[in-house]
């Protein structure tokens, strides 16, 4: 369906935005590389081979042999011999799923999670609504962890040297010594391992210090900031909300549930809250911001000391934006919440804490609690470094952690790491650290072994395995109890008889079965430290200063700090803001990039006193002037096939003395040029307003602002005859006033569908086979623009264009109002997709879902059809759930209740914007939102009538700021 893109009519109500929305520089521009992207059915290159070879010459090539293919028998399939249950578990229905209450890590603080197990195969994670880590959400790293526990590449043996040997060889060697420590006093005998919050852990932590005096232990999480003190914050409580560069709704821990606590109040109307962002790069919080102000990382230090003045009287800013928000922040006294970025200065943190002292706002909307416990005698990691170099350290054991990779560039761990006699690694993966080590044991992934963790808040909740372990790995629990001279003990057993011993009593075993069950251990909370300060958090050092650009050093929204990096669904879903996959970039303003002389994809060499790296170049909207934003986790050696050799490695640039970066970085152009694997252009409808939005007054006013902005006339007349649906019809919504464009649903929908990745290649040709997508606008000026999201699924058209169209019926309405795919009937002409206005039809040009990996198809779900070459897909409503509702609902003698059916994108969701139902049902949630004024459809002017329709936008601005 080809249209041209025609300029605004003067006539659109003007509650829309005062400039169009668009996605890139080159759009906004009108560059040609953009209109391609609008003239063509797939971008250059999709419909050719990788070898060049054309569509029309392979089917002309092809011909011959596809007449001569009857002359040819039918292949034989290969021979799979299959084996009946001998006593199947009474518990166990075949095809019937169950679930299991678990938790999922990130950087030690427990997310909670319901894992979905077909016959003790685990194949789909969600959140788990009575954790309050994540109050029913997911976010990405959470859905991508099911691919993880099926990695191929996880290490499956022990080895000694690189050679295979086994734990028991371990354990004799690492014993021998064991007996000599004990009269010793552990004197040189070191501990190196990632943050954690379990308890049990903790214990034989201390346990073992107990064993071994002189022994140290030292906390190694690159990608957080260890603190006194813990912030924990009330969102939904909180009126007003000044994030200072915290983006408390994208990469904080407690993200999730500050998420769904922020959703809650964003219904327009008296109640919803206002969020002011001040940030010096773009982020998921910002983009969510009512106000966002992009400043440069000195203006953001001194922001909260100019808020504080405006608030005593002693400053001249009152006419200003700054003196708007800080009455703001004042007439909400109690009610209003101040965050600063984990990143950011102690000065800035101390100035924070002060300003919500004065606010009233500490033990109604933020508390500070005691920070994380630390095992006894913690060695900072500088001083455990010069242990090692100085020859003082006779064995190190590393558990969970990557030092050689994520080490600050002024710290050669690799060769400090060949002084000490004895080396043992613990890890998923022979990682960078792996292969510097005499010994590697692999360790067993969070579904596959017993333990515990808190959440941000200090819950406490047990993980249990959902499946034997894979390979040959052992738990740190188990590594532990070695040493503490159980070599036998079973992670399982560690774990209870930690609790039992805790919480005891004559009803443990109710209370153990409970806590399984619910996924939280009642009434139980983590013990603070032992040394526990009384002030403000500790925070890094303040950030080294120079002449020059100001770098800021962050981890990566999907890969984190590395530890991700083989993770093909995270490493090819799109980055939330620049929609990037399988690399990082340098990120700049466009006004820096011009005054250097600087262009999109020139590569760059990053100077940082002394230490260079290369880097591509993406000009980013939205970024501070004079700022470079990179990202951890890419540059890996040893990762894995899918991580190997991705990206550039960001550590080289961090230091001890700047973590996070600092002024003083010097950007050079080197002459090369690179080419980005990235979908931001890709999909790209000719629609200047898709995203529709308006301020809370202008909505108050005219709250049917969004039927009066249509381009053109919408026309209800059609060739066909309406069809009338009797039992259900099934629709959704999505709210893009609490959408914040985190991507959780993309994966969910891939793991919960077989949805195959395609590689970094195949992204550049346009192949990607993502069902869902989220679109991200920019509109208004490139230096401060307003960001907005869509989440673009298949639209379910009444009057559906792909329809018409298919030669042989593969694409159909079914009688509940799906637009449905048979894939046994696509030949693959792609007129449907050809056809579509919405570009929401992935085409499969090769075998993407083959794979030799045994362990790979244990994790495809059983209940989705695995589609092969040559057919078009497409979301379907997550139809296996709705046919999964209706039998237990006809078994029952009922109909389907609303809520019954959850499509994995809305049940991963943690700000719940996406609602589905039956529309038929006249009290369903989704019924409901249809009625809202701000409900609307994309491209509605087209009268395909879709299904999915979409909630306007609202902007709770303060009428004192323009």
């Amino acid at each position: 369906m080809k249209t041209s893109l025609q300029p605004r009519p003067a006539w659109v109500s003007h509650f829309t935005s005062r400039f169009p929305q668009w996605r890139s520089m080159a759009q906004m521009e009108d560059l040609p590389e953009f209109r391609s992207y609008l003239e063509r059915e797939f971008p250059e290159g999709a419909s050719e081979w990788s070898d060049g070879l054309s569509r029309r010459r392979f089917l002309g090539l092809m011909g011959a042999s596809l007449a001569l293919a009857g002359f040819c028998s039918c292949s034989r399939q290969p021979i799979e011999k299959l084996a009946p249950y001998v006593r199947q578990p009474p518990e166990l229905i075949p095809g019937e799923p169950l679930w299991f209450a678990s938790a999922h890590l990130l950087s030690g603080v427990a997310r909670g999670i319901l894992v979905e197990s077909h016959e003790g195969r685990p194949t789909k994670v969600e959140g788990n609504p009575d954790h309050p880590g994540s109050l029913g959400g997911t976010d990405a790293m959470m859905q991508a962890s099911i691919l993880q526990l099926y990695d191929p590449d996880r290490s499956q043996t022990p080895l000694k040297r690189g050679i295979p040997s086994t734990w028991n060889a371990l354990l004799t060697e690492l014993l021998r010594p064991a007996a000599r420590w004990g009269a010793t006093k552990g004197a040189g005998l070191r501990f190196v391992s990632g943050r954690t919050t379990s308890p049990t852990l903790l214990d034989q932590m201390n346990q073992v210090i107990a064993r071994y005096p002189d022994a140290r232990w030292t906390i190694h999480e690159p990608a957080v900031n260890s603190s006194a003190l813990r912030v924990v914050c009330n969102v939904e409580r909180a009126d007003v909300i000044l994030a200072i560069d915290a983006d408390f709704l994208g990469s904080s821990p407690a993200q999730l549930a500050y998420a769904r606590q922020f959703a809650r109040r964003r219904k327009p109307g008296d109640t919803m809250n206002r969020l002011y962002v001040a940030e010096s790069a773009p982020s998921l919080t910002g983009a969510a911001a009512d106000h966002r102000f992009v400043l440069g990382p000195d203006d953001l230090f001194r922001l909260p000391e100019r808020i504080e003045h405006v608030l005593s009287g002693a400053s001249d800013e009152s006419m200003s934006w700054l003196g708007a928000l800080a009455r703001d922040l004042g007439n909400h006294s109690g009610r209003s919440l101040v965050l600063a970025g984990e990143f950011l200065p102690a000065a800035v943190h101390e100035a924070v804490y002060a300003l919500n002292t004065r606010l009233g706002n500490i033990g109604s909307t933020v508390q500070y609690l005691p920070g994380l416990p630390e095992p006894a005698k913690a060695l900072p990691f500088s001083d455990l470094v010069a242990e090692m170099q100085n020859g003082k350290v006779e064995a190190l054991l590393i558990l969970g952690t990557n030092p050689v990779y994520t080490s600050p560039a002024d710290i050669d761990f690799a060769k400090a790491l060949s002084r000490v006699p004895f080396t043992l690694h613990h890890g998923l993966y022979v990682d960078e650290t792996a292969t510097h080590c005499s010994w590697h044991l692999p360790e067993t992934d969070t579904l596959e072994s017993w333990s515990d963790a808190a959440a941000f808040d200090g819950a406490l909740c047990l993980l249990q395995p959902l499946i034997e372990p894979l390979y040959d790995g052992i738990s740190p629990h188990e590594l532990l109890a070695a040493l503490l001279g159980q070599p036998a003990a079973k992670s399982y057993d560690i774990v209870r008889g930690y609790w039992l011993q805790r919480i005891g009593g004559a009803d443990f075993g109710e209370t153990w079965h409970r806590a399984l069950s619910d996924g939280v251990v009642a009434g139980q909370t983590l013990r603070p430290s032992p040394a526990v300060a009384t002030s403000t958090p500790r925070t890094p050092p303040e950030p080294l200063s120079g002449e020059g650009l100001h770098l800021l050093i962050r981890p990566d929204p999907h890969v984190y700090d590395g530890r991700f990096a083989n993770n093909a669904w995270l490493q090819e879903l799109p980055k939330p803001l620049t929609k990037i996959t399988w690399e990082n970039a340098a990120h700049m303003a466009p006004s820096t990039a011009s005054r250097i002389n600087l262009k999109h994809g020139d590569v760059v060499e990053l100077d940082f006193f002394g230490r260079k790296i290369t880097a591509p170049l993406w000009v980013l909207p939205g970024m501070a002037e004079d700022s470079v934003l990179i990202h951890l986790g890419y540059g890996r050696t040893s990762a894995g096939k899918v991580g190997d050799g991705v990206g550039f490695n960001a550590y080289a640039l961090r230091t001890q003395e700047a973590p996070w970066g600092g002024s003083g970085l010097q950007v050079r152009a080197t002459g090369a040029r690179h080419v980005f694997s990235t979908t931001q252009e890709h999909s790209a409808m000719e629609y200047s307003h898709p995203v529709r939005f308006a301020t809370l007054t202008e909505f108050k006013k005219r709250p049917e602002f969004v039927h009066a902005i249509e381009e053109t006339p919408a026309y209800e007349e059609s060739l066909y005859p309406p069809v009338v649906y009797n039992g259900y019809s099934w629709g959704m919504t999505i709210d893009l006033n609490t959408c914040i464009g985190c991507s959780a649903c993309i994966i969910a929908c891939q793991a919960e569908n077989n949805i195959p990745v395609v590689g970094r290649d195949q992204v550049m040709r346009g192949r990607e086979m993502h069902w869902i997508r989220v679109d991200r606008y920019f509109s208004g000026p490139a230096e401060a623009p307003q960001i907005l999201h869509q989440p673009v699924p298949c639209m379910h058209c009444e009057n559906a264009p792909c329809e018409v169209v298919c030669p042989v019926a593969a694409t159909v309405h079914d009688s509940e109002g799906l637009n449905a795919m048979v894939y046994n009937r696509c030949i693959g002409t792609r007129y449907c997709s050809n056809n579509c206005p919405y570009k929401v039809r992935r085409f499969n040009f090769f075998h993407y879902s083959e794979t030799k990996s045994p362990t790979l198809k244990m994790q495809r779900n059983p209940q989705v059809t695995v589609r092969t070459r040559g057919v078009i897909e497409k979301c379907t409503y997550c139809v296996q759930r709705i046919s999964a509702a209706r039998i237990k609902s006809e078994v029952a003698s009922r109909a389907i209740r609303d809520g019954e059916v959850v499509p994995a994108c809305a049940q991963a969701c943690p700000a719940e914007a996406i609602r589905f139902g039956n529309l038929n049902d006249p009290v369903s949630v989704v019924r409901q939102f249809k009625k809202d004024p701000r409900n609307y459809s994309l491209l509605g002017e087209l009268n395909t009538r879709p299904r999915t329709t979409y909630l306007a936008r609202i902007f709770n601005h303060n009428t004192e700021i323009s």
